[in-house]
């Protein structure tokens, strides 16, 4: 009496939304106006000049930044360009099912995205304060919270491994884990280490990346 669904890539909407919860950053708020999320600078100079007035897009503020995407601005002659790579909706057009592609610009998106970048620190944050106090287990919670399931012994030693390699890299490198921290308008926590900081968030955005984390079946 069991059925399955085949294995599908969540919609654009899903999994931005999807990592922002898992991250705590999504606002739950229901109902309301609509947002401007995270957006790459100069698009709307396509359409718009630098004097656009009410029509020039101003990104959102505050805890308005994290809102489902379901209350996304959408201008339909410039679509968001992640949503769009993510294979969302044009809206120019009625769509009765959307296309499912497989392109390097959407592994770009979310490891490069201010969004998902951001999304990585404060799970970064959140695996120690709240995964344990070893390596192992922080990786575990992230990865369960991503996932539903823990990391076989496979995943875990190759994520350790990486762990590892990105504490000695940013322990000579403490500039970059600076320029890593400066992607987002939420604030860092100053009292974690920001070695231990830097190295968290790219298991934490290596785990987004997952296969498993973007698809449902």
């Amino acid at each position: 009496y069991y059925s399955r669904n085949s294995n599908e890539r969540l919609t654009a909407e899903m999994i931005r939304d999807h990592v922002l919860a898992i991250s705590g950053l999504l606002n739950r708020e229901i109902g309301g106006p609509y947002v401007k999320p995270y957006q790459p600078r100069g698009v709307w100079q396509q359409i718009v000049s630098e004097s656009g007035g009410e029509f020039k897009y101003r990104e959102s503020k505050g805890f308005d930044l994290y809102r489902r995407s379901l209350y996304s601005h959408w201008r339909r002659t410039i679509p968001p360009p992640s949503m769009i790579t993510l294979d969302a909706s044009t809206r120019d057009k009625c769509t009765v099912k959307r296309q499912a592609t497989n392109t390097p610009l959407q592994s770009l998106v979310l490891l490069n995205d201010p969004q998902y970048v951001e999304a990585s620190r404060i799970l970064a944050e959140k695996m120690i304060k709240e995964g344990g106090s070893n390596v192992k287990d922080r990786i575990i919670f992230a990865f369960r919270l991503a996932t539903s399931r823990k990391p076989n012994v496979r995943e875990l030693g190759e994520l350790v491994d990486l762990y590892d390699q990105q504490v000695q890299y940013y322990s000579q490198m403490p500039e970059a884990s600076l320029e890593l921290f400066s992607i987002g308008d939420s604030p860092v926590d100053s009292e974690i280490d920001n070695t231990a900081l830097a190295a968290c968030t790219i298991i934490a955005s290596t785990i987004i990346n997952l296969d498993e984390t973007v698809r449902q079946g």
